[in-house]
């Protein structure tokens, strides 16, 4: 495996990765890829390659409801991760509170159209309201593009937020969209979190550098930087032209060339919103 040239400090976190082990736990029927076998183990040798303590284990939408995966992981992860589940509205609170125990830590809503996700819009604040005593997260997933017209259900939300890959931008815009400042505004509610993470799955200029997308990290990180994280996204699910982990972690000396900025992404900000 590559050898990052960025140093991690020590408790680094990785917000954002998926385990698929297809012969233990097969796809649900509404899986619209298949994803590559990622076990856990496979993943903890990548990990320590890159110098990284921590975890986020999300549920994979190909999964379903069935957590079981990520629970398997997040069981053997011996507290150096915590996941986030994709859960019935109704799931019953005793439910929750197990979960809790376990390590879980949010509920994923993929809103992005054919994705497989199972979670729906009019779902969110009957979830929110549920979750802010927990303290967990609501992990969103959708068109940046869209951020403006969902700008005041978000703020409205009781419990914290976090929104996948630079607000996923499907196409890139410039930092003037008004998709882009919504997505700034709401990081100014102290309770909106964003991941620097994949820019190959919406980059048009491409790599190495993704400057199309780079431009929006940048700003993201000048303008909030304690409420922004970095995540690997592994194994890369639905891709095949599979970045290189070590130059995913190294964009962060683009994006967040001060270190001590970077510690707050890769350490402090992770353990604040998830516990560790």
């Amino acid at each position: 495996m590559k050898t990052p040239r960025l140093k991690a400090p020590a408790g680094a976190c990785d917000c954002h990765m998926h385990v698929y082990e297809l012969s233990r736990y097969p796809l649900a029927s509404t899986a619209t890829f298949p994803p590559p076998e990622a076990s856990w183990d496979d993943y903890v040798r990548l990990r320590d390659s890159l110098g990284l303590a921590r975890a986020l284990i999300v549920q994979a939408t190909g999964y379903g409801y069935d957590n079981r995966c990520a629970l398997d992981a997040l069981s053997r992860s011996r507290g150096s991760a915590r996941m986030i589940a994709t859960l019935p509205v109704d799931t019953p609170e005793s439910e929750l509170r197990r979960l809790h125990e376990a390590g879980v830590r949010g509920v994923r809503f993929m809103m992005i159209p054919n994705s497989g996700g199972l979670m729906r819009w009019d779902m969110l604040a009957p979830m929110a309201r549920r979750l802010a005593d927990l303290g967990w997260v609501i992990n969103l997933q959708l068109d940046g593009r869209e951020l403006a017209d969902y700008a005041t259900l978000l703020r409205d939300l009781p419990c914290h937020i976090s929104i996948d890959h630079n607000g996923k931008f499907q196409t890139p815009v410039p930092v003037s969209h008004p998709g882009f400042q919504a997505l700034l505004g709401l990081l100014d509610t102290g309770k909106v979190w964003v991941k620097l993470s994949a820019p190959y799955e919406t980059s048009v200029s491409g790599p190495p550098g993704y400057d199309d997308v780079s431009v929006l990290a940048r700003a993201l990180v000048a303008a909030n930087p304690d409420r922004c994280l970095w995540a690997s996204n592994h194994p890369h699910p639905g891709r095949q032209d599979t970045p290189d982990n070590a130059d995913m972690l190294d964009m962060l000396l683009h994006w967040a060339p001060d270190e001590a900025v970077r510690r707050k992404i890769l350490v402090d900000n992770p353990a604040y919103l998830y516990g560790f």
